[in-house]
């Protein structure tokens, strides 16, 4: 694939993974993606996953053409980018590596090498001459490990974005670019906002006709549609006016209050309303519906004197990807002690910026008259607000 006359896409889809990174599903694959720039000097652009190894160094070696590469930049130490480093070294041992003083440690780590004789150790604003094509490197750190630095191409104004803007998905596959770059986002960066948003301040300058991420679809066309969603992301905005329902339930009697709650929403001309089943529902999908939308209700039983383990783990997906900025609503049930408010709100204690409804539901085993009160007092609040 040519991104331009001088720079190739060497990358591979994997399609028999199921869970990425041992956690999430990918249903549709997931692409490792490398590239090459021809030029009076040539550079290759990160590796793929060990799995790959053969088939990333046949397309090397084909789209190489005979030609020997005199730099391989690494800008993400994660295996499955920086697997074949050491495969590359034994076909390529003229060639220099390119990349910052912590991803050479890491080597170290991977490989029992940090291939001191390769080293080119760059930082923010290091710049490296191919011939025509000028690489500048930008300083990543945790987006969304210690070591990252990306690769713009001044000539050509293509950023190598690194694991930024990446997606889960096969390169091709037929998916909405936003669902799956959310949920990605959200599972995998989420907790770093503020480092994103450093990065995008430096990114803020600079004229950017083209996005190479590490994993999913090269980005060409409405630049500023992605840069958008990502300063949305990374500074915990609200993305969708709507209510996103969170709930466990036992025996169905706390179902029965979520979807009456939803159903009121609705009526009172709620146009967006999420209700997702935490025990039946991907982890990560929820995850990213809580960070899409403004407003948030956390409905779950009292068990064993705190809440139900679906809901717990939850909770704890969203405060360690600093969940804040959001309104958040609770609905709790409880045959003789409810604690599930209570226990779901000293979870969210060192969360910034939420505003708790002050209307809230206490079922005490089943739906009551006054509890379904209840329920359309907060739907009020929700809709209100």
């Amino acid at each position: 694939m040519q991104i331009r006359t001088d720079i190739l896409y060497l990358g591979v889809n994997d399609r028999k993974i199921d869970l990425f990174e041992g956690m999430y599903e990918v249903p549709n694959g997931m692409a490792y993606n490398s590239y090459l720039i021809l030029d009076d000097q040539i550079a290759v652009l990160d590796t793929v996953d060990g799995a790959f190894q053969a088939e990333w160094l046949e397309k090397l070696s084909a789209a190489l053409n005979g030609k020997q590469p005199d730099y391989l930049i690494v800008q993400h130490m994660e295996p499955d980018h920086s697997a074949n480093i050491l495969a590359f070294t034994l076909a390529y041992p003229q060639a220099k590596i390119v990349s910052s003083s912590k991803a050479f440690l890491m080597m170290k780590n991977y490989f029992g090498s940090d291939f001191a004789e390769k080293q080119i150790v760059v930082g923010d604003g290091s710049k490296l001459s191919l011939g025509k094509h000028t690489l500048s490197f930008v300083a990543a750190p945790m987006v969304h490990w210690p070591e990252v630095i990306m690769t713009y191409d001044e000539t050509a104004k293509v950023l190598f974005s690194a694991d930024a803007f990446g997606k889960f998905g096969a390169t091709d596959a037929d998916e909405d670019w936003a669902c799956e770059a959310r949920r990605y986002y959200f599972g995998i960066v989420g907790k770093y906002g503020a480092q994103v948003q450093n990065l995008l301040k430096k990114l803020a300058g600079v004229e950017v006709e083209t996005i190479c991420p590490l994993h999913g679809p090269i980005l060409t066309e409405n630049l500023a549609y992605y840069l958008g969603l990502y300063d949305t992301w990374s500074s915990y905005g609200v993305e969708s006016e709507g209510v996103f329902i969170a709930y466990t339930s036992v025996y169905g009697n706390t179902k029965k209050a979520v979807e009456l709650l939803a159903q009121t929403l609705k009526e009172k001309g709620c146009e967006k309303v999420v209700v997702s089943d935490l025990a039946r529902t991907d982890t990560a999908e929820a995850v990213e519906d809580a960070f899409r939308y403004g407003k948030l209700v956390l409905a779950t039983t009292t068990y064993n004197g705190e809440i139900f383990p679906f809901m717990r783990e939850f909770i704890l997906s969203l405060t360690e990807r600093n969940f804040q900025n959001r309104t958040v609503g609770f609905i709790e049930n409880g045959s003789w002690a409810p604690m599930a408010t209570k226990v779901m709100k000293g979870m969210l204690e060192k969360c910034k910026n939420l505003r708790y409804t002050e209307a809230g539901v206490k079922i005490l085993s089943a739906l009551s008259d006054e509890s379904r009160e209840q329920v359309n007092a907060l739907a009020n609040e929700l809709c209100e607000n």
